[in-house]
């Protein structure tokens, strides 16, 4: 596969952080005493911006109403959940690699624009990425608006670029905006559920992309 671009979302693809999403959610259930929802329910909105997320969750209407509630899940995964959020074994090695080949890299996640420079500041890998676009500064996914500003921007075609990510939201946003996709499984979705999306292919660890770009 002969690529220029290579995009990529953040949790569950490049960051181990998926377990302190579903519990800093499920203690912001608890807290707000609404319906603690189960761990797949949490797997199927990470990678959706944060209202919709909530919406979906909680049917949580209305933006005060969700402010509220992101104030709170904010408090406690920045703040009170203390399970480690590490990048996944080979992930920064990956990185390095695709940058020293010659590749562009981008980013664009349902994280909002402080999560993304904490998680950045604390991996030590902004330098990695010539572009990036979060929730809010664009419609959520499965919408296309993160890929096609990130096209925009950077200059490549459509054709020049692949999306990396490990949610059925990051393909289909992929499809959406004419751009080819490659699934991981270890993150919230199956094989069989990334297969849906027609990815160009799907892998088991990230340190794999190294034998397909």
């Amino acid at each position: 596969m002969q690529y220029k671009l290579v995009i990529f979302d953040w949790d569950g693809t490049l960051m181990d952080s998926v377990p302190r999403i579903v519990s800093s959610l499920k203690s912001l259930a608890q807290h707000c005493q609404l319906p603690v929802p189960s761990t797949e329910a949490i797997h199927d909105i990470i990678g959706l911006s944060l209202p919709i997320a909530l919406e979906r969750l909680f049917d949580c209407h209305g933006d005060e109403a969700q402010q509220a509630l992101i104030d709170v899940y904010r408090d406690f995964y920045v703040e009170r959940d203390t399970t480690p959020t590490p990048m996944f074994d080979g992930a920064t090695a990956t990185l390095d690699y695709l940058k020293q080949s010659g590749y562009q890299l981008a980013v664009a996640t349902g994280k909002a624009r402080p999560g993304l420079q904490r998680a950045w500041l604390a991996s030590d890998t902004e330098h990695f990425f010539l572009s990036s676009r979060c929730a809010k500064e664009v419609p959520s996914k499965p919408h296309p608006a993160m890929l096609e500003e990130i096209l925009e921007e950077t200059g490549f075609a459509k054709e020049e670029a692949v999306m990396v990510g490990d949610s059925i939201h990051d393909l289909m946003m992929a499809q959406n905006a004419g751009v080819d996709s490659i699934g991981v499984t270890y993150g919230v979705h199956s094989k069989e559920r990334l297969q849906s999306a027609n990815p160009k292919l799907i892998i088991n660890a990230v340190a794999e992309l190294r034998q397909h770009l």
